[in-house]
């Protein structure tokens, strides 16, 4: 940990921030002065990142692969395949320009006009990003679908964004959307990738041969930069999915915070772990690496921590994005990584939740450096608040806003409007004031709920934060989140944090009980670390340290042990799942709580 030097604590956190050398950095960050670059910045300026369309207009795939196609990148790679079988594939920006040309040709040729649905169902094979990409430059309209949904979740979804065709596999097909097919009259077309043949049945065709006869050359059609590109529903925790439609001008976006957030530069080896089917799969595992002309490692087979930690050694990853679900799970193995060698690791984030401070410090030790948390929505399209590169971490915050990116703390009136809530150590409802390319245009058929998200110019984004006297913002808790317990309002996140600093607890879940005098109180369920025996005297313990740490109106007045807290499929903790098990009450549908929001 020789690079990184510690200074006294200041902020919410009880971990002093990690102060980054410049001087010894291996390579000068892109964010060199976070200050003056806020001061200079303007999205106007930022737009000399990209090309835009030889007539005219602009489209995310021109920039993600046709530019770098025709220009002095055609040769490198762009996309590093690592199948789940062990093999290898790796695709230059020329031959990704020539096989999304070739599906942009099929499309156009099943009649698929601009702005049309075309869905994509699969696990991070070379055939998604090719569809992805592909559709954009026929100007489609594309929609992830996340690999693990079942058939309700599915159906819903392609019912509300009217699918006319639909990306998968041929297992993926006859387990899960194949038995809906009468369902969506609209659904034309369906394409399955992989080496099973297509079922003999009206509509479906196999990916090799329909693309054999195309060809691999493809003019983008005139785009504005405000015409439909990219479709993703987030169900949050209740309701029915809500689809949250972005337009052509998000890469830019995209591109910023490439650039500033995730510090790549020309010669990395970037690895985002995220699916594709969720936003930030899509936006940073292959519009930002792409549009920046950085190869990207895509990773097939889901979590193991010995691989990922051999991946990230043997394919020289310099630049990782992960989750901290990934990382909490890693850290599961203690220390064990330390003696490894990571020798070109130059940069981790995360992304997902919020991280906990303790992952921070952990990853300063086992890595020689920190996880640089950030924070935003769905509906923002792309990364808002961070820690920069070269800038200080505080361990648990969520960092500083965004170039080009106002954040304020607000409190709701009564008459729909919003007041500041202004000072050192304030809290309130995190704001962010419109104007980047990458926010939300609307709510699928749902105009009335998108303009509910607005107060005037500010974008209400339903999470509480407090900022410190250095601009960082640290994540409380989703407004409908807090335990409310003898006049405190307490946020999860917090008291989660706190448990996870002691070495016996692997993950932690909170959330408030019913409480005659209190209103409620604060309940944790615990996870232990491999090794340690859940009893009494460990409970007093953490009931102990929690006390310690947080001050006795904080605390949980009670702990529960559990092999396995509930999850999603991202790997969030579910804690409405905890409480409503708790209470004995319906537990409704898991798949409608899959969701990559904060």
């Amino acid at each position: 940990m020789e690079d990184l030097d510690v200074e006294s604590s200041r902020g919410f956190g009880r971990y002093p921030p990690i102060v980054k050398r410049r001087d010894r950095l291996p390579v000068p960050p892109n964010l060199h002065d976070y200050d003056a670059v806020c001061r200079d910045f303007s999205w106007e300026g930022a737009g000399a990142l990209l090309s835009g369309l030889p007539g005219g207009g602009l489209n995310i795939a021109f920039e993600a692969v046709d530019r770098h196609a025709r220009g002095a990148r055609a040769e490198a790679v762009a996309l590093r395949f690592l199948a789940a079988d062990g093999g290898r594939r790796e695709m230059t920006f020329r031959q990704l320009g020539e096989e999304t040309s070739r599906f942009a040709n099929l499309l156009e040729s099943l009649g698929i006009r601009p702005g049309e649905r075309v869905f994509v169902l699969a696990g991070r094979i070379p055939e998604l990003y090719i569809a992805v990409l592909g559709a954009l430059k026929a100007r489609a309209l594309v929609c992830p679908l996340f690999s693990a949904f079942g058939p309700e979740p599915l159906l819903t979804r392609m019912q509300l964004g009217d699918a006319r065709v639909l990306v998968t596999t041929g297992p993926l097909y006859r387990r899960k959307a194949a038995a809906l097919r009468a369902q969506l009259p609209g659904l034309a077309q369906v394409i399955l990738a992989g080496p099973e043949a297509a079922p003999a049945e009206p509509g479906v065709l196999a990916w090799d041969a329909a693309l054999a006869g195309q060809s691999a050359e493809y003019e983008i059609g005139p785009t504005a930069a405000e015409d439909p590109a990219l479709l993703h529903f987030t169900s949050g925790t209740t309701g029915r999915p809500k689809g949250a439609l972005h337009v052509h001008r998000a890469v830019l976006t995209h591109c910023v915070t490439g650039r500033y957030v995730l510090d790549l530069h020309d010669d990395d080896v970037f690895w985002c772990t995220a699916d594709p089917g969720w936003v930030t799969g899509m936006s940073y595992g292959i519009i930002a690496p792409l549009a920046l002309g950085v190869i990207s490692v895509v990773v097939e087979a889901e979590f193991d921590a010995g691989e990922w930690s051999r991946i990230l050694r043997e394919e020289r990853i310099s630049v990782w994005y992960t989750a901290p679900t990934a990382i909490r799970m890693m850290m599961k193995l203690g220390d064990a990584l330390a003696g490894q060698e990571f020798p070109r690791l130059r940069f981790l984030a995360s992304v997902g939740e919020p991280l906990n401070p303790e992952a921070v410090v952990w990853s300063s030790r086992v890595f020689g450096q920190p996880f640089h948390d950030n924070w935003w929505q769905t509906e923002t399209g792309g990364i808002m608040i961070a820690n920069f590169a070269g800038e200080t971490v505080k361990p648990g915050s969520m960092g500083r806003p965004i170039p080009g990116v106002e954040a304020a703390l607000v409190r709701r009136l009564a008459d729909g409007g919003v007041e500041p809530v202004a000072g050192a150590d304030a809290q309130g409802e995190l704001a962010l004031r419109r104007g980047w390319p990458s926010l939300m245009v609307d709510y699928l058929n749902e105009h009335q709920r998108y303009l509910n998200c607005f107060a005037g110019d500010w974008y209400l984004t339903g999470d509480l934060a407090r900022r410190d006297a250095d601009g960082y913002y640290w994540f409380v808790g989703r407004a409908d989140d807090l335990i409310k317990s003898s006049g405190h309002l307490i946020g999860p996140f917090e008291v989660e944090s706190a448990l996870l600093e002691h070495p016996a607890v692997a993950e932690a879940g909170v959330i408030g009980m019913p409480d005659p005098v209190a209103g409620e109180v604060v309940k944790a369920f615990v996870a232990l670390r491999p090794g340690r025996v859940a009893d009494d005297a460990l409970r007093r313990e953490l009931l102990g340290h929690a006390r310690k740490r947080l001050g006795a109106a904080v605390a949980p007045k009670e702990i529960a042990f559990r092999d396995n807290l509930p999850k999603t499929r991202s790997g969030k903790i579910l804690r409405r799942l905890l409480r409503a098990r708790e209470l004995g009450l319906p537990e409704g549908d898991l798949s409608t709580l899959e969701s990559d929001e904060r």
